[in-house]
């Protein structure tokens, strides 16, 4: 039994036992979970801690870096607000992905595939992956970025090598998952000590930096651009599916109190990790908006800060700053780049069992995903040089905040349903704040897009006629992109035949609980360990 246990996955198939397909992830899961001790105790937050720096690696990634020296730079500390608002939605948002995996013990994938109808899942599935495509260009082009920094290494050779640097990354799955979360904590570590001592060097004016975090202000279309672009690198579509997901590598205990404190810890362990990511954004802007902001500055850098990306901001550091102040900077884009190429093929992996009910290993997932950002990334780099690498970038994360509710709102659905949820579902305080910050949200996307295209055809050099076509075409993608979060609002939830997390504990108490588990997403947790029979 213990050889049969070692050789299959973490979850069987709902084929073997029809009547358990829907039931979730509880109990005999042997292959390679942490296991949560069945007591209350507050060292169980110990056993928590790891998901959460993996979900906070898609906060400070080579695209919020890029959006955050930009916003530096162009406003100095005006948009800092935006960060803390985003960071506070975050919370609140990841944190409801995780209930989502404790409570029923499937992903957000996966309740969409029950819930939805086969053609919307289907669409559901292409956002899904365009999301991915395009978290994944900043971190090819920020890894790039950081490989020529740091070596000379020309930005499309650097694109090319990212390409195989992450599959290498991809051979620590065989050390076991506990392995991988703390490198990933080392990592955001990293981050975080590299660009503290940029802070520490560039000396922002802290009453500038307060007045920044806590009095909001847009000033023209630019900051709404910039804006849009900080909320969609920081509220990502993948890492709602990833974090739904993350959270099944823990064994917890399947009681009522079991679940709260599962729920509590989660809650806990997101928010050290996301304050630590909220820190780094903070410190990039006000290292940018300072730098940027000098009245020291030479014509050559005040060039250099009027369109500044990635690249650039190496240059600045290192004339402003010191030499050696590009090299930190590299090594936390390096680092940056790295671990979120990592956590993006997780996130790829979930998202194509979930929707599709199809199993890919992991790396060819990732060969795959790579593929199709380098492409685009290759043409640019080639084309337009480190200048279009870096436009890239924005348009990628705007690409993730205009998608971000098609992931959002089947996730607030679920959480505040009761029929998927039971007692654990949203309280209604917590419903009201989720949909005003998803309205928020996706108000300024829609105005953004309307004013947008108004801009582009009224300063148009087309005909008449040619402003008439492509406006009716822009408006007409308008209304379908209302009318496909519509669908999602009105659309009422299913309600499904899963075991809750109460009726659970009943079926205990009556001795009548024999839950198997899953095996639909076998070789798709995070890296298994080895057995007892192994050694064998």
């Amino acid at each position: 039994m213990a050889a049969r246990t070692a050789g299959q996955g973490q979850f069987m198939t709902s084929s073997e036992n029809p009547r358990l397909a829907n039931e979730p992830l509880i109990d005999n899961i042997e292959y390679d979970q942490i296991v949560v001790p069945d007591k209350k105790s507050w060292r169980n937050f110990f056993a928590y801690l790891g998901p959460g720096f993996l979900v906070s690696i898609a906060y400070i990634d080579p695209g919020n870096f890029q959006t955050d020296l930009q916003s530096g730079a162009q406003y100095k500390y005006g948009l800092l607000w935006i960060i803390l608002l985003a960071s506070i939605a975050a919370l609140i948002i990841q944190s409801l992905a995780a209930n989502l995996g404790v409570v029923t013990g499937k992903h957000l994938a996966e309740h969409c595939r029950k819930e939805y109808p086969k053609v919307a899942n289907i669409i559901l599935w292409i956002l899904a992956e365009i999301a991915i495509v395009a978290c994944d260009i900043p971190e090819v082009i920020g890894t790039a970025f950081a490989l020529n920094i740091l070596f000379k290494i020309p930005i499309w050779c650097g694109v090319l090598i990212t390409g195989l640097s992450t599959l290498v990354l991809l051979l620590l799955q065989q050390y076991g998952v506990r392995k991988l979360e703390i490198l990933i904590a080392l990592l955001v570590l990293i981050m975080a000590a590299c660009f503290f001592v940029e802070l520490g060097y560039a000396k922002p004016k802290s009453s500038e930096v307060l007045y920044g975090l806590f009095v909001p202000q847009l000033k023209g279309s630019g900051a709404t651009k910039l804006a849009i672009s900080l909320l969609g690198a920081m509220v990502m579509p993948h890492n709602l599916f990833l974090h739904s997901a993350l959270v099944l590598s823990r064994k917890i205990p399947r009681s009522v109190s079991g679940i709260k404190e599962a729920c509590r810890f989660y809650l806990l362990e997101s928010g050290f990790a996301l304050m630590v990511a909220f820190l780094i954004n903070v410190s990039v802007i006000s290292v940018s908006g300072a730098v940027c902001n000098s009245p020291d500055l030479n014509p050559e850098d005040e060039q250099n800060c009027q369109d500044l990306d990635l690249n650039k901001a190496s240059f600045l550091l290192k004339h402003v700053l010191g030499s050696w102040s590009s090299k930190v900077f590299a090594i936390a884009l390096l680092a940056s780049g790295q671990s979120s190429t990592i956590t993006g093929t997780y996130a790829g992996q979930y998202v194509m069992q979930g929707f599709l009910d199809l199993q890919m290993k992991p790396w060819i997932r990732n060969f795959l995903t790579r593929c199709l950002a380098i492409v685009p990334s290759l043409i640019v780099a080639l084309i337009g040089g480190s200048a279009g690498a870096g436009n890239l970038i924005i348009i990628a994360s705007m690409i993730l905040s205009f998608e971000l509710p098609f992931a959002l709102i089947p996730l607030l659905k679920f959480t505040s349903s009761k029929t998927k949820m039971g007692m654990h579902a949203n309280s209604i305080w917590i419903s009201a704040a989720t949909w005003i910050i998803g309205s928020l949200i996706m108000g300024i996307n829609i105005y953004y897009l309307a004013e947008k295209l108004v801009t582009t055809l009224t300063h148009s050099h087309l005909r008449v006629v040619g402003i008439v076509f492509c406006g009716i075409l822009g408006f007409s993608a308008v209304l379908v992109y209302l009318a496909g979060i519509l669908y999602l609002v009105v659309r009422k939830t299913k309600k499904v035949d899963i075991l809750l997390p109460e009726s659970l504990q009943m079926a205990n108490e009556s001795g009548n609980a024999s839950v198997l588990p899953r095996e639909d997403i076998v070789n798709m947790q995070l890296p298994q360990t080895r057995t007892t029979s192994d050694d064998d």
